[in-house]
């Protein structure tokens, strides 16, 4: 590669060029963290269930647990916080508390769940290959961002836990107003790592990461399903892969 020159993304029979960032989804992208999110939601369910019988079946559909298998697509794979709980207030409310009553036992419980349910290494790993192609992006003079629908606090823990904080610029969480699909997502983080939108590929593993990111005018779309052969909601994705070391700097 000649000096002052950026790398071609390779990724199968397709080709990326003139790119100067990558921006990477992190639950289910990076993380493994699948097991975690299910504990997560029982945990969030029961506590509710003890306060409003006989909700717990229909909330744990709605976070997309079912046969203690949590749906990639469903509202706990990709929804923020905010959406988790607006979610759970409502199957609450049909009960026929108040909605700020409804507001507050689902804010309380989720909270306890956090507290019963704390993520560490245990339950919540870095994919396979994360690291080493993180490392070799920045390596290359690309700059690396992550935009997930996690708290930013989460975000940022998980960078520091497994070591990520000299190859990244951006760390970005569900905390705001907007949330994934919304294209002005993605286009925020590509201001923050100052990139152009149609400078910057973005690595996802639901349709919302991939949603956004086109949207937004990117440069290109990768998703990662992680071996799953019924990645059916990638298929808008420039190309869908099944691991990370399926993309090549050339």
């Amino acid at each position: 590669m000649r000096k002052g020159t950026l790398p071609t993304i390779r990724c199968g029979s397709i080709k990326f060029e003139n790119i100067q960032a990558i921006i990477f989804d992190k639950d289910g992208t990076l993380e493994d963290s699948q097991n975690y999110l299910r504990e997560l939601a029982i945990h969030r369910t029961r506590l509710i269930d003890a306060q409003i019988p006989g909700v717990g079946a229909s909330l744990l559909m709605a976070f997309g647990i079912q046969d203690d298998i949590i749906d990639p697509t469903g509202l706990m794979a990709v929804g923020s916080l905010q959406e988790n709980k607006i979610a759970a207030a409502a199957y609450i409310a049909q009960t026929g508390r108040s909605w700020f009553d409804a507001l507050e036992i689902a804010h309380n419980s989720f909270v306890e769940a956090d507290k019963s349910c704390p993520k560490n290494t245990l339950n919540s790993t870095i994919f396979t290959g994360s690291l080493e192609l993180i490392k070799l992006i920045s390596d290359r003079g690309l700059k690396v961002g992550i935009l997930s629908a996690d708290s930013t606090h989460n975000v940022q823990s998980f960078v520091k836990r497994h070591q990520l904080s000299d190859y990244i610029q951006l760390i970005m969480g569900g905390d705001g107003l907007l949330t994934k699909p919304d294209p002005q997502l993605f286009i925020q983080a590509c201001q923050s790592l100052e990139s152009d939108p149609n400078s910057t590929l973005m690595i996802g593993d639901s349709e919302g990461d991939i949603t956004m990111a086109q949207q937004g005018g990117a440069a290109g779309t990768i998703g990662i399903s992680w071996n799953n052969l019924q990645a059916t909601h990638l298929e808008k994705a420039d190309i869908t892969i099944m691991k990370l070391n399926q993309i090549q700097l050339c």
